[in-house]
């Protein structure tokens, strides 16, 4: 009873977006003022609210750890590298404002509830109930709500991704360091449920890790540096080459092991300002089901390797398999700010939206990720012990099959995964 009340939640507000979308016209020119999450509450040296800030009610919350926060309202938090008035982002936040009620009526409903939420494909994140949001040290927000694992679970199917990067001697300097912030920004959206690996080549090829020469490993969050051994997820397999140029094509080579099928995607991401040998690393994605990008600065990055998760999702947006997915428990020290309120077990509920515009059906456009988190703790409070007799004992399994609660599972070592 409680995991289909938390799905039909999900199911509403992945309905009411939907349909907020399929009404909406998109207007190149909209302008529109929203609670921005970092700007509410501030001023200017003139004492006047910041655009896109002004006054929003904030008051402490026993249910949300004593934190701040709004449950009249949601707000939007937009990363630093995204512009906040940009038409995209206007028009998403402009469309999205119809789940606020949809997030008041869930929350009535069900007490368990804790964040709902929708993460945009264009990278606003619209949170329920509305908080200050919180800079780092340099007054900046990295938090991106496409790379978190309820976004990435619910956008795309499991995936196999081998990643290439040139290493050859024009790779140096800027372009290398480009080279691994892309790296590291196609790593960031992998979860669990993918396998990777990551091969460097010049005059010969080698693997980065050797340990892991010939295999894939679990993407989680502990392997990423040191992890298991897998066989891969054997849903969507994906290549992804980081190079400054190609000077040649390599047709054969696909037409022997990848074609006619084209089951492997290849995605090239063409580094640096030169547009060296630019249409034959053009060519290889395009001729392989994949999507090719030119990147020419580190703000560059995010965005574009973004763009990979699109086309993966697309065939599950045209066949609209709205798959709802269930994350492992996690303590999430993003949206808290202090240790005690972050030491809270969480789990996500999520789905993905899509555009139901006749015009665009075809495309599979994923207009983002709807999500709501439940306290673990909320969740065994409907099983209480003097309910279970004397020999029992309450679990919580996902159809993900994460153990989210079990008594016998006592972790030696907390650990915190963001």
């Amino acid at each position: 009873l409680v995991k289909c009340r938390h799905i039909s939640q999900c199911i509403r507000l992945a309905e009411a977006a939907e349909d907020a979308d399929l009404y909406h016209e998109y207007n190149e020119t909209l302008e529109f003022e929203y609670y921005n999450s970092m700007l509410i509450n501030t001023v200017d040296e003139n004492g006047n609210p910041l655009p896109l800030g002004g006054e929003f009610l904030l008051e402490p919350n026993e249910h949300f750890n004593k934190l701040p926060v709004n449950t009249q309202q949601s707000n939007i938090q937009v990363p630093t590298n995204v512009y906040n008035r940009d038409p995209d982002i206007l028009n998403g936040v402009y469309m999205s404002e119809a789940l606020n009620d949809v997030f008041i009526e869930n929350f009535q409903k069900d007490p368990t509830l804790t964040w709902q939420y929708f993460g945009s494909s264009t990278g606003f994140f619209r949170l329920y109930p509305g908080i200050q949001w919180i800079p780092d040290e340099n007054g900046v927000s990295t938090f991106d709500c496409r790379n978190r694992n309820w976004y990435i679970q619910a956008a795309t199917s499991p995936k196999d991704v081998v990643i290439v990067v040139d290493v050859s001697g024009s790779m140096k300097g800027l372009r290398l360091t480009i080279a691994k912030h892309t790296i590291n920004t196609i790593l960031d959206t992998l979860g669990e449920n993918d396998f990777v690996n990551i091969i460097a080549y010049s005059d010969y090829v080698r693997y980065v890790e050797p340990c892991f020469k010939g295999t894939l490993v679990q993407a989680d969050l502990d392997n990423r540096e040191a992890a298991t051994l897998g066989q891969g997820s054997l849903c969507n397999q994906a290549i992804m080459l980081i190079t400054d140029g190609a000077m040649e094509d390599f047709q054969d080579v696909f037409e022997e092991f990848n074609w006619p099928e084209r089951r492997v995607r290849v995605f090239t991401y063409l580094i640096g300002r030169e547009m060296t040998f630019a249409e034959n690393v053009k060519w290889i994605a395009c001729n392989n089901k994949g999507y090719y990008t030119h990147i020419s600065t580190l703000a560059d990055v995010q965005e574009n390797v973004m763009e990979y998760l699109h086309v993966l999702s697309r065939p599950m947006v045209i066949n609209h398999d709205h798959d709802i997915i269930w994350t492992e428990a996690y303590m999430d020290s993003v949206l808290f700010n202090t240790q005690a309120q972050s030491l809270l077990l969480m789990t996500s509920v999520a789905m993905p939206v899509f555009s139901k515009k006749k015009e665009t059906l075809s495309h599979g456009i994923l207009l983002g990720v709807v999500g709501t988190d439940v306290a673990l703790k909320e969740l065994m409070r409907l099983a209480p012990r003097y309910k279970l007799g004397v020999h029992g004992y309450a679990f919580l399994i996902t159809n993900n099959g994460y153990i989210l609660s079990h008594p016998d599972l006592r972790p030696l070592v907390q650990t915190t995964i963001l």
